[in-house]
């Protein structure tokens, strides 16, 4: 029986050093699409994300990546009480915040220099604005790790959440958050989960 158990246990380690060999061979879009990354977590991350990126930064920091994907897949995001939280084993934190959405024009853009957010919007629907670059100035320092910017309401590309879509937003990502969709002003829970950005 201690024979069967140990040949077992070989198989199931072969096994995931294989999976996560695999994992980490593939292209950006494959491995997005394999899930080894999700620990459960069943949403996929939105169209506009950096797949190369995501990969790159899960790679050099896979055990927080792992502990904000199981925190997500194990916790009851719609009836958990908002406030901010540390995710445990770790240094991380994520805010669960009930707001609502307003005009575009009343909104502050942001990227981060330390962090990675991941957003998740699980009620109501929140349109982010991603900003372009070469019309887009800073206007502030980084204080402590937000940075403000004056963009080109023209050139920003604006995109609307949905409940099976999360959104990554690296240092590069210069973003506007909480804007209401064409329906009007809505309210709406999010989850921000900070992960540290490896350079």
């Amino acid at each position: 029986m201690k024979k069967v158990k140990f040949i077992v246990l070989v198989v199931l380690a072969i096994f995931s050093i294989s999976t996560y060999a695999q994992c980490k061979k593939s292209n950006a879009t494959e491995w997005m699409l394999s899930r080894c990354w999700s620990n459960g977590f069943k949403a996929l991350p939105d169209v506009c994300t950096n797949l190369e990126e995501f990969q790159d930064q899960y790679n050099k920091n896979k055990a927080q990546w792992d502990a904000a994907f199981k925190w997500l897949a194990d916790t009851d995001l719609l009836n958990i009480k908002a406030g901010k939280y540390t995710i445990e084993g770790t240094t991380m934190t994520v805010s669960i915040e009930d707001d609502t959405t307003g005009p575009f024009e009343t909104k502050g853009s942001e990227s981060h220099y330390h962090h990675v957010d991941i957003q998740y919007v699980v009620k109501g629907t929140e349109r982010f604005g991603l900003l372009d670059h070469d019309s887009s100035y800073p206007k502030t320092g980084y204080r402590p790790d937000n940075i403000g910017y004056t963009f080109d309401p023209a050139k920003v590309m604006l995109i609307d959440s949905t409940p099976n879509r999360f959104f990554l937003f690296f240092p590069s990502d210069w973003h506007i958050a909480k804007i209401a969709t064409d329906n009007g002003p809505e309210p709406i829970r999010v989850v921000v989960v900070k992960v540290d950005y490896v350079k």
